[in-house]
């Protein structure tokens, strides 16, 4: 049986990882390169770094920062914000990135990750999709009729870091990612994010029953039972938190506990006692 993965994210606005609630209201919560060294002792099975405000500053992700995060890391590196092209992947593969994650550039030019999946290989692309339930009144314009919202759509696309609604049914826009070429998807609910109160169990599920590739949940991790409902209730092939972590709520090795204690498979962590995160400087 596969395991479960724990995904710490580590969301980078200006060289330092910040948090807020539904994309807004930010505050510091450390250094990215102290804070991967911590996630990779305690066991992390993987570690995302979003440089969120790349692509509605128009600009690329920090090539500097993801190569010193690389550095410290012994486990796969997931990048995203600011990719458009081709020679960005592989600018950042070069830097040390293990995958790369795709979201307002996938939206804007669809073909790109069919292009990078066939260039690079399905298993180094992953799809962001920032979904928000679908709220009344004028929607977003979709000029894909076999994208866009209607009567029975739930949950719509955002792009620009959460700036921008698209007019694009979230179920819909993952199946089309999946049939491209993507090889997992990383689906946050904006909803949720950074209110801990749980992962969007609905959209959880209905993204991943509908596509045939692993699904990472993000978006509203609080209590340790919410890891488990995200996998067993949500249907996720991994589970993907940041306040949780940075701000010492849980520890993954707290949580990995927990998940097999509930019959989860998980990798277990280091044996090695974990340094609290005030020793590292990560915050």
């Amino acid at each position: 049986m596969l395991t479960k993965r724990i995904i710490p994210c580590l969301d980078v606005d200006r060289g330092r990882v910040v948090k807020g609630v539904s994309f807004v209201a930010l505050r510091d919560a450390g250094d990215p390169v102290a804070l991967a060294q911590v996630y990779d002792r305690e066991g992390a099975d993987e570690v995302v770094f979003l440089d969120i405000s790349a692509s509605a500053e128009g600009r690329g992700v920090m090539e500097g920062v993801v190569r010193r995060v690389a550095e410290v890391l012994f486990i796969p590196l997931t990048v995203g914000g600011g990719i458009r092209s081709l020679a960005d992947i592989q600018r950042l593969l070069q830097a040390g990135a293990d995958k790369v994650s795709l979201n307002t550039a996938a939206v804007l030019d669809t073909d790109l990750v069919r292009r990078a999946a066939r260039h690079f290989g399905r298993q180094c692309i992953v799809v962001a999709v920032d979904a928000r339930r679908v709220r009344p009144g004028p929607q977003a314009f979709c000029s894909d009729p076999s994208l866009a919202l209607d009567a029975t759509s739930q949950w719509e696309v955002w792009i620009y870091g959460g700036r921008r609604p698209t007019g694009i049914d979230a179920v819909k826009w993952a199946q089309r990612v999946a049939d491209l070429g993507a090889g997992e998807i990383l689906l946050t609910s904006m909803d949720m994010d950074g209110r801990q109160q749980g992962y969007d169990l609905a959209l959880l599920r209905a993204v991943a029953e509908a596509v045939s590739i692993p699904v990472i949940a993000s978006g509203g991790a609080g209590d340790l039972e919410h890891f488990y409902q995200a996998f067993t209730i949500g249907k996720a092939s991994a589970v993907l938190a940041a306040s949780v972590f940075h701000y010492g709520k849980f520890r993954i090795p707290q949580v990995k506990a927990y998940l097999a204690q509930r019959g989860v498979p998980v990798r277990p962590p280091p044996e090695e006692a974990s340094v609290p995160l005030k020793e590292t400087g990560a915050v």
